[in-house]
């Protein structure tokens, strides 16, 4: 199977646990995003080794590599509301600032602690 195909039966699989998480959300009638619910869901099957990791890994990876292109139309919406570059604009922008580098330093800290886990694990 060339890589093109395998990166795309991957973003499918991705795509169907976020629809079981939006189907799931509806069904129950929880206030909660379908994407977070499906990406709960995908976290539990490779946790529990339900499905590899190998089954996503290209997919998951490509991604990840076009991430920031998803962020441009959030970001040219923000021009259409000038009010954004008063004072509350300001203060928005600080907090979402500090909230980014809070969540990157959890992340981090939690990264490396599964990953120590991890290393300690496998014999040398």
């Amino acid at each position: 199977m060339s890589k093109y195909v395998r990166v795309v039966a991957q973003i499918i699989i991705l795509f169907l646990y976020s629809l079981l998480g939006t189907f799931i959300v509806e069904s129950l009638h929880i206030k909660f995003p379908g994407s977070i619910v499906g990406l709960l869901l995908l976290l539990l099957s490779l946790q529990f080794k339900i499905i590899p990791v190998n089954l996503i890994r290209d997919g998951a990876g490509f991604l990840l590599a076009i991430l920031p292109l998803f962020f441009i139309p959030a970001t040219v919406g923000v021009m259409n509301y000038p009010e954004l570059v008063s004072l509350q604009g300001l203060m928005l922008v600080i907090s979402v600032i500090i909230s980014t580098i809070f969540t990157i330093g959890v992340s981090g800290r939690i990264c490396q602690y599964l990953e120590n886990k991890e290393s300690a694990k496998e014999p040398m």
